[in-house]
Formats: C-alpha cells, structure tokens, sequence
C-alpha cells in the first residue's frame, strides 16, 4: 500500500485520470528534470537521511502531479485548478499545489519556492527536449545536444505548441543559464530515457 503523498501514491492518481500514454511521459520527463534539480538543491542545503529524502519526494511527486486533470479538463478555466482542488481534498501538501498553479502563467500564482520555479523551468522544456529527441533518426535523447537544441527554439514551427517565452522566463527565474539549463535537463532525462521511451 502507498503511503499518502509517496511517489506511488502520484503515480497511482496520474495513471488513473491520464490515459494518455505522452502525457503520462511527460509527466516522466519533467520529474526526471525536476528531481535532477531537487537533487542540487539538496547537496547545495547539506540535506542527508529524511530531510532529503523528503525533499526529493517533494519535488519528485508535484513533477508527476503537475498536469494530471490536463485530460479530463484542458481548459484555461478548469486546468489546473480542478487538479489542485482533487490535490487539496486529497490533503496533499500546500506546497505542492501551490507549484502546480504556479506552473500555469495565467493563473497569476507567485512562483516563490525553488520547487516552484525549477517547476516552470523544466515543464515546457521537456516537452520541446521530447520533440527534440522525437526527431532524431534513432529517436534517442542521446544525440540531443544543447546548443542545437537552443537553436532549434528559434524555429517557430517546430513543436510549435511549446512556449519559448516560458522556457526563456523559467530559466531567467530559475536564475540558470539558459544552455546550461537544456545541457542540465538533457542530462537528467537520459538517465531515465528507458523509462521515456527515448
């Protein structure tokens, strides 16, 4: 049985509200990303044993969490809103669904927490590193460098949903150098590329 707010738990309310297989992998990819970040974070504060361990999970489950009502309620007016109400019922932590508005720019949530801006930072992102990778003759994460990646930001009709500007803001928020941000999160979604399908 998963213990509330454990990563099984976020696993287990994502797959039972996205039956999409992509949106299931971003959910993957961004907390792949996010966790890398959580891991920094970590060593930066000297964080060993359960204080760690929590903050991984912290970061590990808002990741997985982020767009799970995304499926059933992709409008402006209900996502993620409906997600976060289900979250706060569910009494999952405060700053968890506090990252999760925040990860949407309209919804006018401040991004104070480092969990919530290396939220936004990576959303958008692993999405276009996805598209990157999808691309690729051998369809792999691993022959995507960074620098052609932030080169291919400029071509406007390629993964033409993703947000340049919020993949620009998250790093500038995030206070990261935007090539070193997409060499970071390049990095971190290869150590889970199996599981990505990448």
């Amino acid at each position: 049985m998963a213990t509330p707010y454990s990563r099984d738990a976020a696993w287990q309310l994502l797959t039972e509200w996205t039956q999409g297989e992509s949106l299931r992998k971003h959910a993957l990819a961004v907390e792949a990303c996010v966790v890398a970040y959580a891991e920094k974070e970590a060593d930066r504060l000297a964080l060993t044993g359960g204080e760690r361990e929590a903050l991984l999970n912290l970061y590990s489950t808002t990741a997985l969490l982020h767009d799970f009502d995304y499926e059933r309620h992709p409008s402006r007016d209900e996502h993620p809103h409906v997600g976060v109400r289900e979250l706060e019922r569910l009494g999952w932590p405060e700053e968890l669904r506090t990252a999760i508005l925040g990860h949407a720019e309209y919804t006018g949530v401040a991004r104070a927490s480092h969990l919530a801006k290396v939220l936004f930072a990576c959303d958008e992102l692993a999405g276009f590193l996805t598209a990157c990778a999808l691309v690729k003759p051998s369809k792999s994460i691993a022959e995507v460098e960074a620098a052609s990646a932030r080169k291919k930001m400029k071509d406007k009709a390629f993964a033409r949903g993703v947000s340049r500007e919020d993949v620009l803001q998250g790093a500038e928020e995030l206070g990261v150098d935007l090539v070193e941000h997409i060499a970071f999160c390049i990095e971190a979604m290869k150590k889970r590329s199996v599981e990505l399908g990448l």
